[in-house]
């Protein structure tokens, strides 16, 4: 008698990690191929993978130049990389059954509700069509004003390959770019056109399709939820205060701000205060912003884009949250309070442990590579923070980095992406209930 072969039960954190596994496995084989770039010669095994990962995870960061190393199917096959990676797999995998009429299965919304980090199934399969449909028409305006504007400067089907490419990175918060020589938009510092597409793009896929949808519903609902509030809120306080600074800080710098007129100053400003957040791109020469600036940005990419979004970080409810409860600690509040509807405890809770789990990684890789890479630790931090935001912003040390360095960058940029929490409940055992409480003790903080 055949003994009965046990059937394999992942759970669907498991199932998200494994499948952007794969799509990192196939997409190093795809890149790896001789004829994905100009030189007819496979691609490194170790800068393949890393270039797989950056996509996937839409992070941008590189150790070859898209623009000139890679040719039209290599730069196809990343930035498909990039659109799967940016939506979520789950969210294609529902499209395809959408397309060809399948019926959603329980477990197949209990995934999608994991990938978009929402509360319940209810509604979850309305939500997919919406992120599908908002994306695609946002991309194709997107690329529709970029090939417009780059008509002016090259062919007009390149600037429409340019205009797609671009729309596609930019809105999925990757940062890759095919303007050559790691140029990204420095050549556009001052445009108008090029920064407002852009800042548009990269805010857009920044908030989340949650409160994309919500504010597709304001005109008949004529309210918002305490979610998008708090996103919309934190989002344009976060822009306008690394603005301001960056300004500061930057105005005279002849290196960076100091040599455009007023406009392209402000310009440069808004766009390096969306940028870290998590879109990887920039109008300025990186290495010779300030310190103080660097430190800013840091910061910004730490923080990251908005849960149900394109992009990384801690994400910036978190940072609210944290914000909110250290506010109400001081003024002896027992809750946290946001547009007059008060928070679980349990919210608070996750917040903190996203917030320690994320520095715990930053801190350990961080040190890691400041052993085995022989930089300047501040070099080595932003590089590492700009990994874990899945941001792409690069003082140049990426390009250099040993076999062992990129392969910890390329695992900081998974867990990004994945999310901490998310790679934390994959591989832990089953949860058990407890059978009991202990008594409560007291211990002194501060």
């Amino acid at each position: 008698m055949a003994m009965a072969v046990p059937k394999l039960r992942f759970a669907p954190p498991q199932i998200l990690a494994i499948g952007y596994a794969v799509l990192v496995l196939l997409g190093t084989l795809l890149l790896r191929l001789p004829a994905a770039n100009h030189t007819g010669q496979p691609l490194p095994l170790i800068d393949a993978f890393f270039t797989a990962t950056s996509a996937v995870c839409v992070t941008g960061l590189v150790v070859v130049d898209t623009g000139t190393f890679f040719n039209a199917f290599g730069q196809t096959v990343i930035i498909v990389l990039i659109q799967i990676g940016g939506l979520g797999f789950m969210t294609m995998a529902t499209l395809f059954a959408l397309v060809f009429q399948r019926r959603l299965s329980l477990r197949d919304r209990l995934l999608l509700q994991e990938a978009m980090n929402q509360g319940s199934v209810e509604g979850i399969v309305r939500l997919i069509r919406r992120v599908i449909y908002y994306s695609l028409a946002i991309e194709a305006v997107g690329a529709l004003l970029f090939a417009i504007r780059l008509a002016f400067d090259m062919p007009l089907g390149r600037a429409l390959y340019f205009g797609i490419f671009h729309s596609v990175s930019f809105f999925n918060n990757a940062g890759f770019d095919i303007f050559g020589d790691f140029r990204s938009l420095t050549d556009y510092a001052d445009d108008p056109v090029m920064n407002l597409v852009s800042v548009g793009l990269i805010v857009s896929g920044g908030l989340g399709f949650i409160v994309l949808s919500d504010l597709a519903d304001y005109r008949h609902k004529k309210k918002l939820s305490m979610h998008s509030k708090v996103v919309l809120s934190t989002t344009g306080l976060l822009i306008l205060f690394g603005a301001v600074i960056i300004l500061l800080f930057e105005w005279g710098n002849p290196g960076t701000l100091g040599g455009m007129d007023w406009g392209g100053r402000l310009w440069g400003a808004l766009l390096q205060s969306v940028t870290p957040r998590t879109a990887g791109i920039n109008s300025v020469d990186l290495t010779q912003l300030h310190q103080a600036t660097h430190f800013l940005l840091l910061i910004l990419m730490f923080i990251g884009a908005s849960p149900g979004s394109t992009g990384g970080g801690i994400k910036t409810t978190t940072f609210a949250v944290t914000i909110g409860a250290m506010i109400a600690m001081m003024r002896g509040h027992e809750d946290v309070v946001f547009f007059r509807q008060r928070l679980a405890r349990e919210r608070i809770l996750k917040a903190l442990t996203i917030i320690l789990l994320a520095l715990a990684l930053v801190i350990g890789v961080a040190m890691l590579l400041s052993a085995t890479e022989g930089h300047d630790f501040m070099v080595v931090l932003f590089e590492t923070t700009s990994a874990f935001g899945t941001v792409g912003l690069s003082l140049g040390l990426t390009p250099e980095l040993s076999t062992f360095g990129k392969i910890m960058i390329a695992l900081t940029m998974f867990a990004g992406r994945v999310g901490l929490l998310t790679l934390v409940y994959a591989l832990k055992p089953r949860k058990t209930s407890e059978k009991f409480r202990y008594p409560e003790g007291k211990i002194i903080i501060g």
